[in-house]
């Protein structure tokens, strides 16, 4: 019976495992996927244990549920405890139901937890059992959890050749994690092939290792190929999600339209990318003031939008909001962050500016001007020193003469009312202004009810001033004829007392008068001739003579005002011609335009009668006028006559028979315009006074700077010509030239050369008109060249030497050779030839 009991045990449990086994596959034949998660013995809440592919099994799911509440299964197939569970037994199963409301499909996924420590001995007995079934050396999905609690080590996978059948195989790794940082993550047993990880891993430091393993037997000999083995760390949730700015400022106008963005704020997580636990969501958990909510966050974007379009930055100017981030979707067991963000309520022109008062009294004294009388005040609830709260006044009404202006005080705000022209109290003792005011900026809300300015009213009283004379027009005039007797008396210039409208005790005084013509009366003002008034003098315009008159009264105080004399017109003066110099140019013309003026006025002037004035026949023979208009005739000459100046007199009419004389010069000239004529002396010389012009003097300026290139030119040649070797000809006596006595020229006569110069080695000899030729002393011989008149060939007389053709001076044609001998030969041969010529020159005179 005691070896019965244990038995007995023995298979009670085994009993209890078959029916949960069973159990277990009657549950799970109606499931579409089974999934065994390998987890710890105790299993934190809300702890990540693995990731189940949700849409192998159902793409459409809107409705995920777990059949064990210590579960939680997100939409990325997440798998999160809610509570702390110790695991008591080696399994643990729970299903997650997947199903769309829409077409109410339903799909189920079995869940099996299995602790670690049963995992290493459960994959060797399934390896065995595969061993000889399947290849085993082939790259193997291998994973592990980031921030693993171990224990440690911590079997990750097996890695096994289906060589170790018929060897004795050694495994070994390496890559990251191994020999390479970070080192000693991971080692494998020689033996049996086992992975390990020694320590926990962060997947936001490392996301994956990528390490080759090896299979060799004891002697070194390698039957597989380096397997490339993959380790993905698996995320865990373990980063919080942080917004970029510890804290947000954004403006927003008031006033604005319901859903006006305000902002948009951002946040970060290092989590895996694509997971839940980078899912975030976003929104306002408060606000100051609380009330009212003005503002909402769109969970996914950040984007702040207002809610209201209540927001007046006259009652509350800025508004603080506590916002918060969460990932995992917002769940609530997701890690999350806050800040604040700060929303300024900027000013728009939502408030007209209002006076204070709606009358105002001021009063000024009469006749002065850039003087203060008035500051208005105005209330505007807008932003202060912004456009929406400086403002603009403006006179509307009462000021038609412009004596008021209305300007803001840049700091206080206040219109200042000021006299610009001066008022007068016999004209107006009190006037009534109305002002309005406006801001700077537009405003902004529509007209409604009320009007859009404010006005206000302002009296202004003008308080009387004891004043001088009022010259008053300032400019009078009078009319007088000109050349009108001296003596004579007219109305002058009039002032005035203000006070009582009247002229007298005010006295008068002449303060300018250009030509000194007329005196004033001190006492009535009254002006009279001093000397003959002439309209056409220089000094007048328009025919108006202006003095000034100043006019003063019993205290001295005065004013000053312009008296115009109207000098009307009386025919004094004859029409006369003022261009009298005449130029007819005979070839082209035969007559020319004469013009007249007269200085009176028109009702005096034209139209003009010409004719010719002489007591000349000449005149009426030579030339004939002909009237071509009122004030205008042409003169024409006849009987061809000659050129030359001539004087021809003509008189001029006005309509009331005034006339006068002018003697017009007149040239007749043969030119072709005027200006032809104007430069010659004598007009009959047809090419006396040309003018070049630019062009042509230009033209001129480049034809000598050519000939100088070219004189240049044959100077260069020249020098170089003249430093050509020279020989004496043989035939020298022939070449010699001789003074003759003979009178007759006969066949014999030869003339001499004495026109020889003589010049140091180097220098160049150059032939003038005149001389026949040159020599030179080079090496401390002397060198002469000889010239044979005429048209004649000088031959070498020593060596080849060189023939050269040149120009005769003269006009001849002559061709030159040189020759080179010493002075002592030349002398020794032209001494006793010269005696025997001399000689025969004397027998020659006796004869």
């Amino acid at each position: 019976m005691a070896a019965a009991r244990p038995s007995g045990s023995w298979s009670g449990a085994l009993c209890r495992l078959l029916l949960l086994t069973l159990a277990i596959l009657i549950f799970a034949s109606d499931a579409c996927k089974n999934v065994t998660l390998y987890v710890p013995s105790k299993l934190d809440a809300e702890k990540l244990i693995g990731r189940v592919n949700l849409k192998e099994c159902f793409t459409a799911a809107n409705l995920i549920h777990s059949s064990d509440p210590d579960f939680q299964i997100l939409e990325d197939g997440s798998v999160y405890t809610t509570n702390t569970i110790l695991l008591s037994s080696e399994k643990r199963s729970f299903t997650i139901l997947l199903s769309n409301t829409e077409n109410q499909e339903k799909k189920k996924i079995f869940v099996f937890l299995e602790r670690q420590t049963k995992v290493l001995k459960k994959r060797q007995t399934k390896e065995t059992v595969l061993r000889r079934a399947k290849r085993r050396w082939a790259p193997i999905p291998c994973s592990m959890l980031e921030n693993s609690l171990g224990p440690f080590p911590l079997f990750l996978q097996q890695v096994q050749s289906d060589t170790a059948q018929n060897y004795t195989i050694y495994y070994s790794i390496r890559g990251p994690g191994v020999d390479q940082e970070p080192r000693n993550l991971f080692y494998v047993e020689r033996d049996t092939g086992n992975l390990y990880c020694t320590r926990a891993v962060d997947r936001e430091q490392y996301e994956s290792f990528e390490i080759i393993a090896f299979a060799t037997t004891p002697d070194g000999y390698t039957p597989e190929l380096p397997l490339p083995l993959i380790i993905k760390v698996e995320d865990e949730n373990d980063n919080y999600p942080i917004f970029t700015e510890e804290t947000y400022t954004f403006t927003i106008f008031e006033n604005c339209r319901v859903g006006t963005t305000v902002g948009q704020v951002c946040a970060t997580d290092k989590d895996e990318p694509d997971t839940m636990h980078t899912r975030l969501k976003y929104s306002i958990i408060g606000q100051v003031p609380p009330s009212p909510t003005l503002f909402s966050m769109h969970p996914t974007t950040g984007v702040i939008t207002t809610t209201s379009s209540q927001l007046d930055r006259e009652l509350i100017d800025k508004y603080q909001l506590k916002i918060k981030v969460q990932d995992m979707d917002g769940q609530y067991f997701g890690l999350q962050t806050t800040s604040t963000c700060i929303i300024n309520i900027g000013d728009v022109n939502d408030h007209l500016p209002t006076f204070t008062r709606t009358s105002y009294v001021a009063s000024v004294e009469e006749n002065t001007v850039d003087v203060e009388i008035l500051r208005v005040t105005v209330e505007d609830k807008d932003l202060v020193n912004t456009a929406n709260w400086r403002a603009n006044y403006t006179i509307l009404k009462g000021n038609e003469n412009g004596n008021f202006k209305i300007v803001t005080d840049a700091k206080t705000n206040e219109g200042i009312l000021c006299v610009v022209k001066p008022l007068n109290y016999e004209e107006k003792q009190q006037v009534i202004l109305q002002i309005g005011v406006v801001n700077e900026a537009p405003f902004s809300r529509e007209a409604s009810s009320r009007s859009a300015m404010s006005t206000a009213t302002v009296t202004v009283n003008v308080r009387d001033q004891d004043e001088g004379p009022e010259c008053n027009p300032p400019i009078q005039t009078i009319r007088m004829n000109e050349n009108a007797a001296v003596g004579t008396t007219s109305n002058g210039y009039k002032a005035y007392d203000p006070e009582t409208r009247s002229s007298s005790g005010i006295r008068y005084k002449k303060l300018t008068d250009p030509t000194g013509w007329v005196t004033i009366d001190e006492n009535t003002g009254s002006i009279r001739v001093f000397r003959s008034l002439d309209r056409e003098a220089e000094t007048i315009r328009n025919g108006i003579y202006n003095i000034t008159v100043l006019a003063s009264d019993q205290a001295g105080r005065t004013c000053t005002g312009t008296l115009g004399i109207i000098l009307q017109d009386v025919n004094d003066n004859g029409p006369f011609i003022p261009k009298k110099t005449v130029i007819i140019c005979k070839p082209t013309m035969s007559s020319a335009e004469i013009v007249a003026v007269d200085p009176d006025e028109p009702i005096n002037g034209p139209p003009f009668d010409f004719s010719l004035e002489s007591s000349t026949s000449d005149v009426q023979r030579i030339w004939r006028l002909n009237k071509i208009n009122d004030t205008a005739a042409r003169l024409s000459y006849q009987n061809d006559p000659a050129f030359g100046s001539y004087v021809v007199p003509v008189t001029v009419r006005d309509r009331l028979g005034m006339s006068s004389v002018t003697s017009l010069d007149v040239t007749l000239c043969d030119c072709i315009t005027e200006n032809d004529c104007t430069h010659r002396a004598d007009p009959r010389i047809s090419g006396g006074g040309v003018q070049l012009g630019k062009w042509a003097i230009l033209a001129i300026l480049l034809g000598i700077a050519l000939l100088f290139c070219i004189l240049f030119t044959l100077v260069c040649g020249a020098s170089g010509i003249s430093k050509q070797p020279k020989v004496i000809p043989d035939d020298l006596a022939q070449q010699n030239l001789i003074v003759s006595n003979t009178e007759a020229p006969g066949d014999d006569k030869v003339y001499s050369a004495n026109g020889f110069t003589t010049q140091t080695a180097g220098a160049s000899a150059q032939g003038v008109c005149g001389t026949m030729g040159s020599g030179v002393k080079n090496g401390g011989q002397e060198t002469i060249e000889m010239v044979k008149g005429g048209h004649q060939t000088l031959e070498s007389c020593r060596g080849a030497g060189h023939h050269h053709t040149l120009d005769s001076c003269r006009g001849g044609h002559t061709e030159v050779d040189n020759c080179r001998y010493t002075y002592s030969e030349w002398h020794s041969f032209t001494q006793p030839r010269l005696g025997e010529e001399s000689v025969r020159g004397h027998t020659l005179i006796k004869n």
